[in-house]
């Protein structure tokens, strides 16, 4: 029985391996592939920046329509075959490197008067003319014939674009700004406008390893000095309790502008810098190496929820920032193997590659329920890298069917005549006229290093290091000398910059006056890894639908104490609590949670770290607030049948568009724990209107608009049992109120419930909705005046569709013009059942759209209760406004692209309701009496809060959607 056991596992793996031919040949396709990529560039595009593969034709800055801050990659300087000159080299095209080195030295110059992007010209430019320089000489050296002519003109680039760079450093914090002039440097008054003080954490904290390099091989010291001052200055930003960094930050203040925390765009490069310098420079820059530590404890802790990885607020590490991630923390899995925590990285890489499976690409977002969120993908490389360090570590021939997949996908939905086309719509298909440089250097690569028999054919990656755009950087940075002559020119200009930007005269000699031993960190391997079964097991683990939140991982990191500090002593947990304890109110107070109720009958918890009793009590209260966030999510304590249960669960509008062009929308909102509920029963058909005033607070005029129809109203002033009244009294069959509160938003998992005030007299049903999404619904209104929008359970969408049909009949067409306000309010209508409904052809649109629509998933419950955790020199106003902008996604209703920030968007949003409004009134005019028209008309109270702030996304993830966002327009 044993041996038979034996053979059938046996023949398992057998099935599961793949052979040495069949990874030979996936190798050679993959070159194949680089060749036609490669190849098209240079017929078509060279010496333009990028190759545009469906026009055929180069992409040169100021030729081309702008694409936004994207186009701050381009300074018409060759920049795709200069970011693919170490590709040539590694996957052994030694001819085509050659002539390629010729090529950038006889065309490329940097005497360009161009504004860059530091971040990108460094990672991209100095970084792939380093690692053709160091692919050069090591060619040269294991092949005397080749590249004998050389004489390293691409060193002597790097130094000039770097000096070039230099001026951007001229801040008082010492953070880089975000972009520099190559001719003229930095305009020390532009530096000061909203565009150019916020930089990205990865911006100011991706520079080390291509700076130091050139450090390193020119003598010029002031590049690694500058880079290692700005690591240092973004260290020393960290949260100090939670020791988790933001995204957008001040590069004059230091001040931070978005507080979220996570692991991808806008600070994914940093954490793999403070890594990867601690490999590159030594041990003696052990500092770079406890700052990792302590930030990848802290990751672990807070970012990871299930085997999600969640942006956070850095501040409050426990709440949750969105619910969505970004394709870019895609690198994290093949980071962690480098440090040895290999059973998180299989499970994250098994996660990412069940979002790939089920939509072909990676999207640049997606839910944690393995949804779009945002669809386009442009053949980014991060997934393809942890496939391959994960296999380089396991060996498991997994991950050579995960990368045969992504060579599949590639050559099915993004070869096109004349290159490699980015996917606009991992949907449908549909592609971009854009070919980004780093498809050359970075995806191309991974594949073909991922299926190379032979892992030292041409260059042995394992003596280098991979920068983030995978160039090749020597672990041994002193065996690539330059020749004398060479030396004593770059010494000349490191006296004329030291002179420039120091203002005194610093000794070269003691700058580099002794060889730094390099150490290359292995993979931690526990004697388990050596099975394929074990590693199977962790990835069965992840397969499915279910949410990656909930997901039991088995991390094998740095487990922080923080999980298990306050386990040794009582504390009072949130299933004990009891707001008539005095002892527990007392107990709140010094965990530093205080209790306020509202004047809506809300119950708010606020959490402020500064006032806690300690900082143990501090923790025991972040515990407490999350536990009390479980306790919610999971209903404890309510019945899931009772009636009860109901409020805390999200229902959904739904506007009807009967237009293929339009794309669907579906917003959660919160109900109320009073008036109609519609959880589980089919929800209301109705058009809106905005009720006047606009608080509800007091008489509502032009009362017969809002007769049998939806009334949208703002939240505050009065209590939400109140606006209900008001409207019900004029005979409206519901209400939306929009929250007007800047700190909260239902991307943030926060849905909150309306309380009454104890007399339940209200019959109609009211919802909740947060100000991001109904700026989406006012917009849409403007455009449709006559919009029809579903109320209810989105469960039920189908069911009621079809009971209401003659509702919906008599919304599309009213019987009577004159009269068609009574036919709306016919509600026996809405008690009507067909067994079978015939859909009338003015309705046909609707069904096709709503049969369309995905199966709604179970959404998070709603939370009843805010938490706020805070330091004493926090600006807690700015800090919510600034976090609001800088995360709603109005991609759909930009206006031109105008709202560059809170205030622009405030005003917009007031703009948005008004034109509604109006657009109403224009709509119903022709069916009411001139005496109703004349009606009193009253102006809509615009919120106003504190000063706004601006930010500015300087990341490929939020430029790319602006420039989607901008063509679409």
């Amino acid at each position: 029985m044993c041996v038979k056991i034996v053979q059938v596992v046996f023949l398992i793996s057998a099935i599961m391996a793949m052979s040495p031919e069949e990874k030979s040949k996936l190798r050679v396709r993959v070159l194949d592939m680089f060749k036609h990529g490669f190849g098209s560039y240079m017929k078509y595009a060279f010496p333009a920046d990028e190759l545009m593969p469906l026009s055929c034709k180069g992409r040169y800055r100021g030729s081309e329509p702008s694409r936004g801050d994207i186009d701050d990659a381009l300074g018409n300087f060759s920049l795709t075959l200069v970011d693919s000159l170490d590709t040539l080299a590694v996957l052994g095209m030694f001819d085509e490197f050659e002539h390629a080195v010729r090529q950038v030295i006889q065309h490329v110059s940097f005497d360009r008067d161009v504004i860059v992007s530091v971040f990108e010209t460094n990672i991209r430019m100095i970084g792939g003319l380093l690692g053709g320089h160091i692919s050069a000489k090591y060619i040269n050296s294991y092949h005397p014939l080749r590249l004998s002519w050389y004489r390293d003109e691409l060193l002597v680039l790097a130094h000039d674009l770097g000096l070039r760079l230099l001026p951007a450093f001229n801040t008082s914090s010492g953070l880089p700004l975000p972009r520099v002039n190559l001719r003229h440097g930095i305009d020390l008054t532009l530096s000061k406008s909203d565009r150019e003080r916020f930089t990205c954490t990865a911006c100011a904290g991706t520079l080390i390893l291509e700076w130091a390099t050139l450090s390193r091989l020119t003598g010029n010291y002031l590049f690694e000095q500058y880079a290692d001052r700005a690591m240092s200055y973004l260290w020393e930003r960290r949260h100090r309790q939670s020791n988790l960094m933001g995204t957008i930050l001040n590069v004059h203040s230091g001040d931070w502008i978005v507080r979220e925390a996570g692991i991808g765009a806008g600070i994914d490069s940093y954490y793999e810098y403070l890594f990867k310098a601690y490999v590159l420079l030594g041990e003696k820059n052990t500092d770079y190496l406890a700052r990792f530590q302590e930030h990848y404890s802290s990751i672990m802790s807070y970012v990871q929820q299930g085997v999600a990885m969640v942006n956070v607020h850095m501040h409050q590490p426990y709440r949750l920032a969105k619910n969505h991630m970004d394709a870019l923390l895609a690198f994290w899995p093949g980071l962690q193997v480098m440090t040895g925590d290999l059973k998180p990285a299989i499970e994250l890489h098994e996660m990412l590659y069940q979002v790939v499976k089920k939509h072909k690409f990676l999207p640049e977002a997606f839910t944690t329920d393995y949804r779009i969120h945002w669809n386009s993908h442009p053949l980014r490389p991060e997934f393809v890298e942890s496939t391959y360090f994960i296999y380089k570590a396991t060996g498991d021939p997994h991950y050579l069917e995960v990368g045969r997949t992504i060579l599949n996908n590639l050559e099915e939905h993004a070869r096109v005549p004349c290159g490699y086309a980015a996917i606009s719509d991992v949907s449908t298909g549909q592609q971009e006229d854009r070919m980004d440089s780093f498809v050359l250097a970075e995806t191309f690569k991974y594949l073909y290093l991922l299926f190379d028999t032979s892992p030292h054919r041409y260059i042995d990656v394992d003596q280098f290091v991979f920068t983030t755009e995978a160039h090749i950087l020597p672990l041994d940075l002193f065996a690539f000398h330059v020749n004398e002559t060479l030396q004593k020119e770059f010494d000349r200009q490191t006296l004329l910059s030291a002179r420039l930007y120091e203002q005194k005269n610093l000794s070269l000699t003691e700058r580099f006056n002794e060889k730094r031993a390099k150490y290359n960190q292995c993979p931690a391997m526990d004697d388990q890894f050596q099975s394929h079964q074990y590693k199977e097991q962790l990835r069965r683990n992840i397969r499915g639908d279910q949410d990656m939140t909930e997901t039991i991982t088995t991390t094998s990191a740095i487990e922080p104490e923080k999980r298990s500090k306050n386990e040794s002593h009582n504390r009072l947990t949130a299933l004990e609590f009891s707001a008539v304890n005095p002892d527990h109110i007392t107990q709140l107070s010094n965990m530093g949670i205080q209790i306020q109720t509202m004047t809506d009958g809300r119950v708010q918890l606020i959490h402020n770290s500064a006032t806690a009793a300690s900082h143990e009590d501090a923790e025991d209260g972040l515990l407490f607030i999350q536990e009390m966030m479980d306790m919610m999510k999971n209903i404890n304590g309510l019945n899931p049948t009772s009636s009860e249960s109901n409020y805390h669960v999200p229902l959904s509008i739904i506007p009807l568009i009967d237009n293929t062009e339009e794309k669907r929308h579906s917003f959660a909102v919160g109900s109320a724990q009073f008036g109609k509920q519609l959880h589980g029963k089919s929800g209301i058909f109705a058009q809106l209107h905005v009720a006047q005033p606009f608080s509800a607070c007091s008489q509502l005029f032009s009362s017969h608009f809002l007769h049998s129809r939806i009334g949208i109203v703002r939240r505050g002033d009065c209590m939400f049992i109140e606006k209900a009244r008001r409207l019900e009294n004029v005979h409206a069959i519901g209400g939306i109120v929009i929250d007007h509160n800047t700190s909260l938003k239902s991307s943030t998992n926060g849905i909150f419930s309306m309380t009454g005030d104890g007399n339940n007299d209200v019959h109609i049903p009211v919802v909740l909705m947060f100000k991001e999404e109904a700026f989406h619904l006012l917009h849409l209104l403007t455009k449709y005046p006559n919009l029809i929008v579903y109320v209810g359970d989105e469960r039920c969408l189908k069911e009621s569709f079809y009971e209401q049909l003659e509702v919906l009949e008599s919304l599309v067409e009213p019987r009577d013009q004159i009269t068609n306000r009574w036919i709306y309010g016919q509600m026996t209508l809405f008690e009507k059942r067909s067994t079978c409904p015939m859909v009338p052809k003015k309705l046909k649109g609707f069904e096709q759209k709503i049969q369309s629509q995905p199966e709604p998933i179970d959404t998070p419950p709603i939370v009843q209760f805010e938490h706020f955790t805070d330091t004493n020199n926090n600006k807690p106003v700015d800090e919510i406004t600034s976090q609001l902008f800088a995360s709603l996604n109005l991609t759909t209703a930009n206006l031109g692209g105008q709202l560059h920030n809170i205030e622009a968007y405030r005003s917009a949003l007031n703009k948005v309701v008004r034109a509604a409004i109006v657009s109403a009134n224009q709509s119903l005019a022709a069916n009411t009496t001139a005496t109703q028209n004349q009606e009193q008309e009253v102006e809509i109270p615009v919120i106003i809060e504190q000063q706004p702030l601006t930010t500015t996304m300087d990341t490929r993830e939020y430029t790319e959607k602006r420039s989607e966002s901008e063509e679409r327009n």
